[in-house]
């Protein structure tokens, strides 16, 4: 019985070989793993240690610290893909998902504070001017981690370890039936819906303001943020999805929304090395500067946002004061935001 029991864990272990998408996907993951583990070292060192400190560099820190982080514990993820067994005991089955959450969450809680810090620039650049700082920034940074811990709380609960014919697995465990469908609708709302609608209302402001006022010439900066944004959404969209299907799975090809399901894991993962690509990328002139170095294209990318909303708010506050000088009262005017 235990020879046919080890048996049967051997060829369940060595079942992956003979898979072609299990293949492709640890594959895919393993590069997700070195590019994203890197490219946001990179990040970290460039925006952390090598910049100076702004609002903007802290946003691109605090983005590439979460991915970072989220790299680090890929390794797992990538072991159990290829070997189907869970090694590493009840705790970093927890961690581990939890992980992919708070990744999730603080990235998407981020573009919503980035995309208000961004759109308030643009309307208010005389407040922004004078109460923008680094100090608020981090506070804001902070309480988007805050919420993303709050958000991973159901992996800690629910993700367990059961051993099946000598087998490992970790999944999912909810009990009552209906604390799966309350977790699902409540991150996909949180997740999807609600900062779908925040980045795409300061958005559709920060076009329209920019056109009526034909202010920062340069929109470099602009495509950075929403390159960033859309990334995000193309990355997680699938998983939502998918993980709504599953709760009503007798409707589908279990088989197939499983492996739908593990694809869209994967996709979602490679949004972790996306974000330092899009740096390089989209730094100014690219095609001009090949021969420059990896770093200087990077801190380039990402100290052109803070260059422009600079100039954006400089001219616009020498046009206000100029304004209001020749005014009636003479009074300096007031902008204020309550956030």
């Amino acid at each position: 019985h235990n020879m046919t029991s080890e048996g049967r864990a051997l060829e369940h272990k060595l079942s992956c070989l003979k898979e072609a998408s299990c293949v492709v996907l640890t594959a895919i993951n393993v590069v997700i793993f070195l590019l994203g583990f890197l490219g946001n070292m990179l990040v970290i060192w460039i925006s952390g240690f090598k910049m100076r400190k702004t609002v903007n560099t802290t946003w691109y820190l605090s983005l590439a610290i979460s991915d970072f982080l989220f790299c680090v514990f890929l390794p797992f993820n990538i072991v159990n893909i290829a070997v189907k067994e869970w090694f590493f005991g009840s705790f970093m089955c927890k961690f581990t998902s939890a992980a992919l959450f708070i990744n999730m969450f603080s990235s998407i809680f981020l573009h919503i504070v980035i995309s208000i810090d961004r759109c308030v620039s643009v309307m208010f650049p005389v407040w922004a001017l004078n109460y923008r700082s680094v100090q608020k920034a981090s506070a804001m940074v902070v309480f988007a981690w805050l919420l993303a811990l709050g958000m991973s709380i159901p992996s800690l609960i629910y993700r367990k370890v059961k051993m099946i014919d000598g087998i490992q697995f970790c999944y999912n465990n909810y009990i009552p039936k209906s604390a799966k469908t309350i977790t699902t609708v409540i991150r996909f709302i949180a997740g999807f819906v609600v900062p779908f609608t925040i980045i795409i209302i300061c958005y559709s402001i920060v076009i329209f303001k920019r056109q009526n006022n034909r202010i920062a010439k340069s929109s470099k900066p602009f495509k950075v943020l929403t390159a960033l944004t859309v990334t995000f959404f193309v990355c997680w969209l699938p998983y939502h999805v998918f993980v709504l299907m599953e709760l009503n799975h007798h409707q589908h090809d279990y088989k197939l929304l499983v492996t739908a399901i593990r694809v869209s894991v994967s996709l979602a993962s490679a949004k972790s090395f996306l974000n330092p690509l899009l740096y390089i990328f989209m730094g100014k002139d690219f095609q001009k500067k090949l021969q420059s170095s990896l770093l200087s294209k990077m801190e380039n990318a990402m100290a052109e946002e803070g260059r422009t909303t600079s100039h954006t708010t400089s001219h616009t506050t020498s046009h206000t004061t100029s304004h209001t000088t020749n005014s009636m009262d003479g009074r300096t005017s007031m902008l204020s935001l309550r956030h």
